[in-house]
């Protein structure tokens, strides 16, 4: 099977240190990917490349076989993303807002709008403005934007903040729903490690800007209690204990 998503040697350093150094992974169609890693770990940087925010010291980004350093709209014209805060036009309703973006997808339409609405358990407040919504509610109107074309992969990062535990649920059962019936692909950044373990069947973890490991939930699962109690192992392994990784 071809990856979907492939990333080689991705590598963008800051001043301060920080950054991502050789990020190599393959994602394939059907994935739920979790990107784990305490915050500070780079998995923000590797997401803004990954959509073209910003330009990558080295290495390369590739989205269903096209560039994004090299052939950005392309590379783009299938994935929704979500990146660190959800925006939205505070003066207009929520399914007004979803209208605005609609008019970039000729094949989106008012039914459409709907549907996401829907999935994203936003129904009930299509006709109120953003300016009254909780952090909450902000978040499930950015992740309907996100899968509004019907993309046939979705970026994500840290898509769960500001959600309550309903909407976590809620938002799960969507991410297996999409998978599952539209072969949706994601690729999500979390450091919340309960959720990466239910969310997705594929984890990576990120720590000081490098992957430390790639391997099936399930096969994780199989070898340790937990996902945390295998976070905590790989960051011992790799000799960077830190009391955030505890």
């Amino acid at each position: 099977m071809e990856p979907i998503i492939e990333i080689k040697n991705l590598t963008k350093l800051y001043g301060n240190g920080r950054g991502i150094e050789d990020i190599n992974l393959d994602i394939f169609p059907g994935d739920i990917f979790g990107f784990l890693g305490p915050n500070g770990a780079g998995k923000t940087t590797a997401m803004k490349i990954m959509t073209g925010l910003i330009r990558p010291e080295r290495g390369d980004v590739k989205i269903l076989g096209y560039s994004v350093t090299e052939d950005y709209e392309k590379a783009m014209e299938k994935v929704g993303c979500l990146i660190e805060i959800a925006e939205s036009y505070t003066y207009l309703t929520a399914f007004d807002n979803l209208k605005q973006l609609a008019r970039y997808y000729p094949d989106v339409d008012h039914k459409r709008i709907d549907e996401v609405l829907e999935l994203t358990g936003m129904s009930k407040y299509k006709n109120e403005k953003p300016k009254k919504f909780s952090l909450g509610m902000k978040q499930r109107l950015g992740l309907a934007a996100a899968i509004l074309s019907r993309p046939k992969v979705v970026i994500l990062d840290e898509p769960l903040n500001g959600l309550d535990v309903e909407g976590m649920i809620d938002i799960r059962k969507m991410i297996h729903r999409l998978a599952e019936k539209e072969q949706t692909t994601f690729f999500i950044s979390s450091h919340l490690i309960h959720d990466v373990e239910l969310t997705c069947n594929r984890i990576g973890v990120i720590y000081n800007g490098k992957i430390l490991n790639v391997d099936s939930t399930q096969t994780i699962l199989n070898n340790y209690a937990t996902l945390e109690n295998y976070f905590v192992s790989e960051v011992e392994r790799n000799g960077r204990v830190s009391s955030c990784a505890r």
